[in-house]
């Protein structure tokens, strides 16, 4: 793996994914959205990580598609063009699913897919700096594969205003719009994220996981017997797992349960 993505863990199951190539905007190509993808896979299945961030160096979060990526895309064919896509719709997959809390950490512009990498975490810390572009119409695009995040992040009618318009919006609206969680000062943001970090890593490891999953599973779901019995299933299964146990339990003991003192 080059060092143009980097990926760290910490003592406390904290990983981060840092796009470094601030010279480019933390632009992205066919061979970093590879990278992406390999670095999302391998957090996923490390069940030692609680938590991930999605970050950046530089004054930029992420330009989107590089420039040069985008030229040798002009001359592709279709079947490259389409292969080329898959692979971006495959990252953009891995890191909305994935099994821990996700933390997108924005210290500055976000442009076309990037607002995609935003919409697919969980949660996301914005500067004051920070903005936000759909720009694809400008250059004769669409938004096609980060859409389904973004409608989910935004809203259906939002999305129709800037998948056209490609008008450039900031921190407070992006705030307003739900695809910001929180805005902080620059120089608070790292507190800002480590706050959010502290909340989880709070919470039962594997109930997270479980509670994450179950938003996916209920959403937009008509309440019918069988989503009744599946959510019924599911919480007497994890009132009598080891962890349930471990949570009640320490609860009436006034106590802390077992997963802080790990």
């Amino acid at each position: 793996m080059s060092n143009l993505i980097l990926t760290e863990i910490d003592v406390r199951g904290v990983a981060t994914v840092t796009l470094n190539n601030p010279d480019k905007h933390n632009a992205f190509d066919d061979s970093i959205i590879a990278e992406l993808t390999k670095a999302f896979n391998a957090i996923a299945e490390n069940e030692s990580v609680r938590v991930m961030v999605l970050a950046s160096t530089g004054k930029s979060f992420s330009a989107g598609a590089d420039l040069g990526w985008m030229k040798r895309m002009a001359s592709y064919s279709y079947e490259e063009n389409l292969k080329d896509a898959n692979a971006l719709a495959q990252m953009l997959h891995a890191l909305n699913f994935m099994p821990m809390p996700t933390i997108a950490k924005v210290q500055g512009a976000a442009f076309g897919g990037a607002v995609g990498l935003a919409s697919c975490c969980d949660m996301v810390v914005a500067s004051e700096k920070a903005s936000f572009c759909l720009s694809e119409v400008k250059l004769g695009l669409i938004p096609a594969t980060i859409s389904p995040y973004v409608v989910n992040a935004i809203g259906l009618k939002a999305s129709r205003r800037y998948f056209q318009t490609a008008e450039r919006f900031f921190a407070d609206k992006a705030e307003r719009l739900g695809l910001v969680d929180e805005i902080s000062s620059p120089d608070e943001l790292s507190d800002s994220v480590e706050k959010l970090i502290s909340a989880l890593l709070a919470n039962a490891p594997t109930a997270t996981r479980q509670a994450k999953q179950l938003a996916f599973d209920v959403a937009y779901q008509a309440i019918t017997p069988e989503l009744m019995k599946d959510t019924s299933e599911r919480i007497a299964a994890i009132r009598v797992s080891e962890e349930g146990q471990e949570g009640l339990t320490s609860f009436f003991d006034k106590r802390a349960p077992n997963w802080l003192h790990k």
